[in-house]
């Protein structure tokens, strides 16, 4: 392994906002794309086993989160503008083809990017994808995401942790889950973009059918995670993705006793796998 090159900050202007970002270590280009309410941190969570692995890893905040601002526009976060964004930050970083690595709406904003600019796609990462466009047509689709959208709005943290309802998560994983939270939200510049964001990005369709994951051609693993710890993310959802796209690789943390957390909570094992897919990237 390559020692980690030191990280140099960003910034990037798209279509109105200013993209915080940063890069660091040298070879391959591998985006790292974030969730919705999280930064740039969590994708990888701090691991810097990418570049040791010889790769170019850059990451950004997702307009209106972490140190980047939020669109003049409230509903401005579709998944165009999210691709839009990537584009931009492809462009200033020099990147003709970079491997993308997205977490939920970083996995979602990836495929949309690669099925409509596959020539600047190399390898997919899809990081527990939880779009389903036929579940997006139910009438309640879009509750919980306003009830965290006003939580946030009326009462911070607390007011999102309360919509969030830990309480039914099972309790091994309630303390981890709380402290992500609370340590995501805590890094927001602007909660109020946040809050707008949480309305906006899941009325937006990267695709419209499952079944155009099937023009994917680049190497793409899917990392999905059991109901059991992370429900927001179905497994069936990730295991889809995985049967549509060509030659997809499903991975996803061990069954059973003695149980094991997501291996998307995992930043050090999510990076190997990441840096196994680098190798099959063309």
């Amino acid at each position: 392994m390559q020692a980690a090159r030191e990280t140099v900050s960003f910034s990037v202007g798209s279509n109105g906002v200013v993209l915080a970002g940063e890069q660091a270590g040298d070879g391959p280009a591998i985006v790292l794309l974030h969730g919705l309410s999280a930064t740039r941190r969590y994708v990888v969570m701090g691991s810097r086993v990418l570049e040791r692995s010889g790769l170019r890893v850059i990451a950004y905040d997702a307009r209106g989160h972490g140190r980047s601002s939020g669109p003049a526009v409230r509903d401005a976060y579709g998944y165009e503008q999210l691709g839009g964004d990537l584009e931009a930050v492809l462009n200033a970083r020099g990147v003709g083809r970079a491997i993308l690595a997205g977490a939920s709406m970083g996995a979602h904003t990836a495929v949309g990017f690669a099925l409509r600019r596959p020539e600047r796609v190399a390898a997919l990462g899809l990081i527990t994808p939880s779009y389903d466009p036929s579940a997006a047509e139910a009438p309640d689709a879009f509750h919980r995401w306003d009830a965290l959208a006003s939580g946030l709005r009326s009462g911070g943290v607390e007011g999102f942790l309360d919509a969030y309802r830990l309480s039914e998560l099972p309790e091994r994983w309630r303390g981890t889950v709380e402290t992500v939270i609370r340590q995501r939200l805590s890094a927001h510049e602007h909660p109020e973009a946040v809050a707008d964001a949480l309305e906006a990005v899941p009325r937006s369709r990267p695709f419209a059918d499952v079944r155009e994951l099937a023009a994917i051609e680049v190497p793409t693993v899917v990392v999905a995670s059991r109901d059991e710890a992370d429900p927001g993310h179905p497994l069936a959802v990730g295991e889809r993705y995985a049967r549509e796209i060509p030659g997809a690789r499903l991975v996803m943390e061990p069954a059973g006793p003695p149980v094991h957390s997501p291996i998307a909570w995992q930043g050090g094992q999510l990076s190997k796998v990441l840096a196994e897919l680098s190798a099959r990237a063309r």
